[in-house]
């Protein structure tokens, strides 16, 4: 049994529950848009995705910024997905990525897309 991500309570008034398949896509949310250092016990969990939103659009930042997510990916889930495709886009204050994965323990494969507006 898996907590919901956010925390949340369900229909019956408990704490809700997810499938092994949605709270591996919360994982991944999670660590997508975590800034290194927000958690004290671990300074160099997360992407820094968010800190690009503002930064100047170029081919060379997008290919720079998807490699640093997928590297991050790959450290802190590696154990539990395979990253197949990622893309990383930023259009104004909005930053979509949509993500590939393959579930390691189940061998089925997902799409996730996620979307930030800062």
């Amino acid at each position: 049994m898996n907590l919901a991500w956010p925390f949340r309570f369900d229909p019956r008034g408990r704490t809700a529950t997810a499938t092994n398949d949605d709270h591996v896509r919360d994982m991944i949310e999670q660590m997508l848009f975590t800034n290194p250092g927000e958690r004290v016990n671990l300074p160099d969990f997360g992407s820094g995705l968010q800190q690009m939103v503002f930064a100047p659009n170029s081919p060379e930042l997008a290919a720079a910024l998807q490699f640093t997510v997928q590297a991050s990916l790959q450290r802190w889930l590696g154990d539990v997905v395979e990253i197949q495709a990622l893309s990383v886009s930023s259009d104004d204050a909005a930053l979509r990525v949509d993500v590939q994965y393959r579930i390691r323990d189940s061998l089925r494969q997902s799409r996730a897309q996620f979307t930030r507006v800062l």
